[in-house]
């Protein structure tokens, strides 16, 4: 059985071979076709090599079958032949036997438009068939060594902060074509590389649908004519050659029926039964190669990639980017996600957070804030690469900050791209207050230039006062401003910083004149002294209540 990581071997060009000066080979007859490629060479002097061909052959003959006398009617029947067994090229040996190519020979392949090679006396048959194992050799070295480099690249890209976008991109490149995510709904989520033509585009959207389990006793309106599906996916050669090639392609054989799997079929006058939804099709439209591949079990995600050529190796750099993707799309559909989504019914329906927060499968949990490395807001991939990071699929992409709710068991390290404030860990009835210790952290985080920063949980003075009364006091003391947000937050953010202009610009994505007109105007509502530490401490103690 074919290794499924391992590309089967790849055909070797007729020009190839042609181009080897110590064979002398010369082509007589036939297209001069650049894409006509050879897959193995066979030795035969039967009058009828039908039966003894599996395709892609480069036929070698001396000639010694040709009875005396022999007419056009023979070498048509005889080259007709070769061509139905899908025959790639025919090479005939001049001498001992023929002292020239038969001229009815040269005409029949010309008719058939069968390439006939003129093989000279000085080259054994053997000299032929071992060049073309060294060609398969050398080209299959070479495709090893394509693949290899793919799957270092795909690898790479998968371990950035953000892995979707830079996996298609290193597909798409290292296929020399398109590359796109789908989602469940069928939506496109992001794409790289030129995109197929508009004709080809949309049968790659159809054959992603092929992929995804659907009721068996309905078929989808207007869907097309079923391509070929399985695992892996099918490619369009001659069934003869597919067979005996041993290699992952299956043989369209010009329909696309033939050879395919057709989901949901069943024999007439029986119920129709669903059968197992495949993890790959294949199409080509328009000379444009279509493949699409199911991301896991359960998930609906499928990658589908739209290229001008298909080589034997394409398909194992797609399945090494479709198994990267599977991890990066998620969680298979579990007890755990069962119990997130009863969570967040009843949340819906108007049950109080602590009455559904043990569903969430922790007792304690930490409020992560994060900002992404650029001026770009995250987008909803990006998130859900960051909460696979964390390990956590509780994931809220709210504006140019990422809210994530981590399991306090689960350790919040620095990620490269990303700038972290870390909340201490709380049960779900603080989560609120979580929630402005993340974004106070994650403040000074930016402020500070550090990749990740924690609220800090060691006992306080304010620990000491009874939480109404220090929320009495506080209330009192911060009157004056407590209506103008902006500048309760620009307080805040400025003793944090102690007093810092430029950092607290930088934390509150303001200008450094803004930041003094603030504080000047909370001193003057607050008719205090903000040089005075005392001042600053109790205002700090203030602020920090709750």
């Amino acid at each position: 059985m074919t290794d499924p990581v391992v590309p089967p071997t790849p055909p070797v060009h007729l020009q190839a071979l042609l181009a080897r000066e110590d064979l002398g080979l010369r082509r007589i007859a036939g297209p001069d076709d650049p894409g006509t490629v050879i897959r193995w060479a066979h030795a035969s002097e039967m009058a009828d090599p039908y039966p003894y061909l599996l395709g892609g052959e480069l036929l070698l003959s001396a000639g010694v079958h040709i009875p005396e006398g022999a007419g056009p009617g023979y070498f048509d029947a005889y080259v007709s032949r070769i061509v139905a067994a899908g025959g790639a090229a025919l090479g005939f040996g001049v001498a001992p036997v023929h002292e020239a190519v038969p001229k009815a020979l040269v005409e029949a392949c010309e008719m058939h438009g069968l390439p006939l090679l003129e093989v000279p006396p000085r080259t054994t048959f053997s000299a032929v068939a071992q060049a073309v194992w060294q060609l398969m050799a050398q080209a299959r070295l070479a495709e090893l060594r394509r693949v290899t480099e793919a799957q270092q690249s795909l690898a790479a890209a998968a371990a950035r902060p953000d892995p979707l976008r830079p996996v298609l991109r290193r597909l798409a490149q290292r296929l020399n074509g398109w590359a796109a995510l789908y989602a469940p709904d069928t939506t496109e989520l992001a794409a790289s590389g030129p995109p197929p033509p508009p004709t080809a585009h949309q049968a790659l959207t159809n054959l992603t649908q092929a992929l995804r389990p659907s009721d068996p006793t309905t078929p989808a309106a207007g869907s097309p004519p079923p391509a070929t599906v399985g695992s892996p996916p099918a490619a369009a050669a001659g069934s003869r050659a597919a067979a005996a090639a041993g290699s992952h392609a299956a043989a369209a054989a010009g329909s696309h029926a033939a050879g395919a799997a057709r989901v949901g079929a069943a024999a007439p006058g029986k119920h129709r039964q669903a059968t197992p939804t495949p993890t790959s099709a294949s199409d080509t439209v328009d000379g444009t190669h279509l493949a699409a591949y199911a991301l896991g079990t359960g998930h609906g995600f499928v990658l589908a990639v739209a290229t001008p050529h298909r080589t034997p190796g394409d398909h194992t750099i797609a399945s090494v980017a479709a198994a990267l993707l599977t991890l990066l799309t998620g969680q298979l559909r579990s007890s755990t996600a069962t119990a997130r989504s009863s969570a967040l019914v009843r949340l819906l329906l108007g049950t109080p957070p602590p009455e559904v927060a043990h569903l969430l499968g922790a007792e304690r949990w930490h409020m992560v804030h994060a900002r992404p490395d650029g001026q770009a807001p995250p987008d909803p991939l990006a998130a859900a690469a960051l909460g696979t990071a964390l390990g956590s699929a509780l994931v809220d992409p709210a504006g140019e900050t990422v809210r994530v709710l981590v399991p306090a068991d689960h350790p919040v390290e620095p990620l490269p791209g990303w700038t972290l404030g870390v909340s201490t860990a709380v049960a779900p009835e603080d989560w609120p207050a979580a929630d402005t210790q993340a974004a106070r952290a994650l403040a000074r985080a930016r402020a500070t230039r550090t990749r990740l920063l924690r609220h800090g949980d060691r006992p306080a003075l304010a620990d000491l006062v009874p939480p109404h009364d220090a929320d009495a006091h506080a209330r009192s003391l911060l009157a004056p401003i407590a209506a103008t947000p902006a500048l309760t937050d620009t307080l805040r953010t400025w003793l944090s910083l102690h007093g810092s202009w430029d950092r607290t610009a930088v934390a509150l994505s303001v200008h450094r004149n803004t930041v003094r007109q603030r504080i000047a105007r909370c001193a003057a509502l607050l008719d205090a002294d903000l040089d005075d530490p005392d001042v600053r401490m109790e205002l700090w103690f203030a602020l920090r209540t709750p």
